[in-house]
């Protein structure tokens, strides 16, 4: 079977639809699928509910969907780097479901391990338990989270093999191995493909096992969410 595509485009050809669910990898703009979000976009798929960390930064990674109005919900846990983002939630031209970070990072692992759902202490008594079912635990009160299993995926690593075998770099693992565990159809964008059997099994982060497609889009561009700086002394 072979996994390798050509680029971002082909990649996703015959697997989109209207109103699916995606995940799409990152943490603020380290190790988004840049490549693979800007196909989205180009495609028109539209209604798509996207679950992310966040939604970038205005005019980069999934942001430029929104500025198409490609999305119709977003699952998330940080929005606040993001004005388009904010401006379409306040104007309800944008559904949000909020998630605490660990709790989100929980949902999709649950999902891709098969666990429909799971309780937890976090947000008890918040917003963001209402109309969730609640049980006592030892004394201790806990609410219902519901797993996370997508459409697709779309994930970016630091190097992959034709076996679809991906090892991210540093942070920019984040949400990644998680969600490409939680799909019906992950595709990885990698900086680097080598042949399957050169990378050390030990040092595989995902297995090819959860990856159905792969796209080399050589070394990207290391965005800086914001920048902060100070003069060096005289």
């Amino acid at each position: 079977m072979n996994k390798v595509y050509p680029d971002a485009k082909s990649a996703l050809e015959g697997i989109l639809k209207d109103g699916m669910m995606v995940m799409s990898g990152g943490f603020g703009l380290c190790g988004i699928a840049e490549a693979l979000s800007d196909a989205l976009r180009e495609s028109g798929v539209k209604d798509l509910t996207v679950v992310s960390n966040n939604a970038g930064v205005d005019g980069i990674g999934l942001s430029r969907l929104l500025e198409t109005r490609q999305i119709k919900k977003m699952i998330s846990s940080y929005v606040g780097e993001n004005k388009l983002f904010a401006q379409q939630y306040l104007a309800g031209e944008l559904e949000l479901e909020f998630s605490p970070q660990g709790t989100l990072a929980e949902r999709i692992r649950a999902g891709g391990a098969g666990i429909p759902g799971f309780y937890t202490k976090t947000g008890v008594g918040t917003l963001i338990s209402e109309g969730k079912p609640t049980m006592d635990f030892n004394g201790e009160t806990y609410m219902l989270e519901r797993g996370l299993f997508a459409d697709i995926a779309i994930v970016h690593a630091w190097k992959g093999d034709t076996a679809g075998n991906l090892v991210y770099r540093k942070t920019a693992r984040n949400f990644n191995p998680m969600m490409a565990t939680a799909a019906k159809i992950t595709i990885a964008e990698v900086e680097h493909l080598v042949p399957a059997g050169e990378i050390d099994p030990d040092h595989i982060h995902t297995p090819g096992i959860f990856v159905k497609r792969i796209v080399e889009v050589g070394t990207v561009n290391k965005r800086i969410e914001k920048v902060t700086s100070r003069k060096r002394p005289a």
